[in-house]
């Protein structure tokens, strides 16, 4: 199968307490470093999506505006 540039998809095993690990490759790709916190969104139809890095804060900051109040 041909792969997209730029485009990527990897296994990961869930254990015994529910956690993952992200595969090498994919902690390289994306700069995740130990320590990192990672933002996972679910919707019940579409599944599970972790956003780049720095993702939170952009969200954040739409929804409450660059000062943190809400409009």
């Amino acid at each position: 199968m041909k792969s997209l540039e730029g485009k990527y998809a990897w296994t990961a095993t869930v254990g015994e307490k529910g956690q993952i690990v992200i595969p090498k490759q994919a902690r390289d790709v994306f700069g995740i470093k130990p320590g990192d916190t990672l933002l996972l969104l679910g919707d019940e139809q579409r599944g599970i999506a972790i956003p780049p890095k720095g993702a939170f804060t952009e969200l954040y900051d739409i929804a409450y505006g660059k000062d943190g109040a809400a409009d």
